[in-house]
C-alpha cells in the first residue's frame, strides 16, 4: 500500500510538471500564477512535497484541466487544450471559438461550421476568438503553429498586432505602425515587405494572447 501511494505520487508531480512544460512556463510563472512559491512547486515536481488538494482543484481552474486526469492520469493529456467545462476560468463561460479560417463576413457574420472547437484559456477576456498561426511572417513573436488570441474590432494602435485583410482578401497577421498620419503593417519577418493601409483595408480584431507548444 505504501509503495502504491508512492508511486501515485510521483505520477502526480510528473503530470503537474508535464503540464507546465506543456504551457512553456518556467517554473517561476507557472508557481506565480497559481500563488505559490516557486521553491513549494520545485519539491512537488520532485515528489518530495506532496501538493494539497486547494492547490490541485486550482491548477485544473486556471489551466482548463481535467480533475480525473490530473489526479488520476484518466482523460485528455495535459499537452491537450481540453474542451470547455464549468469549472473553467475562460474568457467565456462556453470557451474561446477556435476558428478553422476567416468567414466572409466576419465578426458579424459566421457559423458552427466556421468552428473548429472550443477551448479553455485563463484571464482571457469576453469576445474574443482563437486562430492557429500559418507560416513564419511574424516570427519570431508569432511562429506556425501557435495559437492566436484576438479580439474583433478595437481601434488602431502603434505597434499592436493586428488580424488584417490584405488586397487579396486574405486573413494575415501583421504588426501595425503608425507614422506620420498613415498606417502600415509589417511582418516581423524583415523578407517581406510592409504594405500601407488604404480604403479597402480591414481590420478584423487585435492579438490580445499568444500560445506556443500547444496541443489542439
Amino acid at each position: 500500500m505504501t509503495r502504491d501511494i508512492y508511486h501515485s505520487e510521483i505520477l502526480l508531480s510528473h503530470r503537474i510538471k508535464q503540464l507546465r512544460q506543456a504551457r512553456g512556463l518556467t517554473q517561476k510563472a507557472f508557481a506565480d500564477s497559481l500563488g505559490i512559491v516557486q521553491g513549494y512547486l520545485s519539491g512537488i515536481e520532485r515528489g518530495q512535497k506532496i501538493p494539497s488538494h486547494t492547490l490541485l482543484m486550482a491548477i485544473c481552474h486556471v489551466y482548463g484541466v481535467q480533475e480525473e486526469w490530473l489526479c488520476g492520469g484518466n482523460g485528455a493529456t495535459s499537452g491537450e487544450m481540453t474542451p470547455s467545462n464549468p469549472g473553467c476560468m475562460a474568457g467565456t463561460a462556453a470557451g474561446i471559438p477556435l476558428l478553422k479560417g476567416i468567414p466572409e463576413g466576419f465578426p458579424e457574420r459566421f457559423a458552427k461550421e466556421n468552428v473548429s472547437c472550443k477551448i479553455c484559456l485563463p484571464d482571457i477576456t469576453d469576445g474574443c476568438f482563437a486562430i492557429i498561426a500559418e507560416g513564419d511572417f511574424m516570427a519570431p513573436t508569432i511562429r506556425d503553429g501557435d495559437l492566436v488570441i484576438f479580439k474583433p474590432g478595437g481601434a488602431i494602435e502603434n505597434r499592436s498586432i493586428v488580424l488584417v485583410f490584405n488586397k487579396w482578401e486574405e486573413a494575415i497577421l501583421r504588426r501595425c505602425r503608425v507614422k506620420g498620419g498613415d498606417v502600415y503593417f509589417s511582418a516581423e519577418n524583415s523578407t517581406y515587405a510592409p504594405f500601407k493601409a488604404n480604403a479597402d483595408t480591414r481590420i478584423l480584431g487585435t492579438v490580445v494572447d499568444i500560445w506556443r507548444k500547444v496541443k489542439i
